[in-house]
């Protein structure tokens, strides 16, 4: 906010007075670099308390709304540090939130193993149905999470058939390929019926971190709940987690028989087709080649 507006300044300052019962005078705002989606900012008052917040458009409030459900949903889990919603509101044309402010840095390889144990405690969290009570966002995709009972009718409807709609018009090779795929689910998840675990849902590595006393933080989520596999995949999907978290990680849920060879790439075709869809680039055909892979297991 050290190019927004004092109005703005002064909104977000308000809402942290309003939320923690305390008066928040603001001393220096800072401006932090690496957000693709929204404008960030680190808020420091004359007391030394500290903030991190984010700001986007008045439209994407729900977005926002959900972030904050989400972080709180995750927080069930003790054994990870998981950063604590503030604040939630509009200011103009502006929606921001409020999140308390942890400093980060890479993992060492003790946080990793925690943060692993931490991940299969979090997994331990179960609901009957796989989905979630709100919609959220994917980066700034729309992620449905309508709940349905059965696994592979969400993973079909709600994750890989609504990427693939999309991608259509563009990747019409794609889509061909997809729709086959999406009519063999039954076949490759056959025998597969998972409890729906709590998910962190976009777990790569710029996601997680540790924090300034150890301890291992996840943030940015796309919650729901389903398959614990689907969050194991994506942190293999980009790299940035060590031998010790899937050490940790498997230890307290061995691996089940076809994960490697059909769920993982089946799960990561979700997070390619995103990236086709945000970034474009060579995702598609990435996605496309995991496709057809997965089709020659039929």
């Amino acid at each position: 906010m050290s190019d927004a507006s004092r109005a703005l300044v002064d909104a977000v300052a308000a809402a942290i007075g309003r939320e923690t019962g305390r008066a928040f005078g603001h001393a220096t705002v800072q401006r932090l670099s690496g957000g693709d989606i929204n404008a960030a900012y680190a808020l420091t008052g004359a007391d030394g308390r500290q903030y991190f917040v984010k700001c986007n458009a008045a439209a994407r409030l729900a977005m926002f709304e959900a972030e904050a459900a989400g972080l709180e949903e995750l927080a069930q889990a003790t054994l990870l540090r998981v950063p604590r919603p503030i604040a939630v509101t509009t200011c103009d044309d502006t929606a921001f939130i409020v999140l308390e402010h942890v400093t980060l840095s890479r993992p060492t390889r003790l946080a990793m193993t925690q943060l692993g144990e931490g991940l299969a405690e979090l997994h331990g969290i179960v609901a009957t149905r796989h989905g979630w009570d709100r919609d959220n966002t994917l980066g700034e995709t729309a992620q449905h999470n309508t709940s349905h009972a059965d696994w592979v009718e969400f993973w079909r409807e709600n994750r890989l058939a609504v990427m693939l709609d999309a991608l259509a018009p563009a990747h019409p090779g794609l889509a061909r390929d997809g729709d086959r795929l999406l009519a063999a689910l039954p076949d490759l998840l056959a025998g597969h019926t998972p409890e729906a675990s709590l998910l962190h849902g976009d777990l790569w590595g710029g996601n997680a971190g540790m924090d300034d006393q150890g301890r291992p933080v996840i943030f940015d989520p796309a919650v729901y709940y389903g398959d614990r596999e689907t969050d194991l995949a994506m942190t293999e999907l980009f790299g940035g987690f060590t031998p010790e978290f899937y050490e940790a990680y498997w230890g307290a849920w061995p691996m089940r028989p076809g994960y490697r060879e059909i769920r993982r790439p089946l799960y990561q075709l979700h997070h390619l087709l995103n990236h086709a869809r945000l970034f474009g680039g060579g995702y598609a055909g990435q996605a496309q080649r995991v496709v057809r892979e997965l089709l020659a297991r039929v």
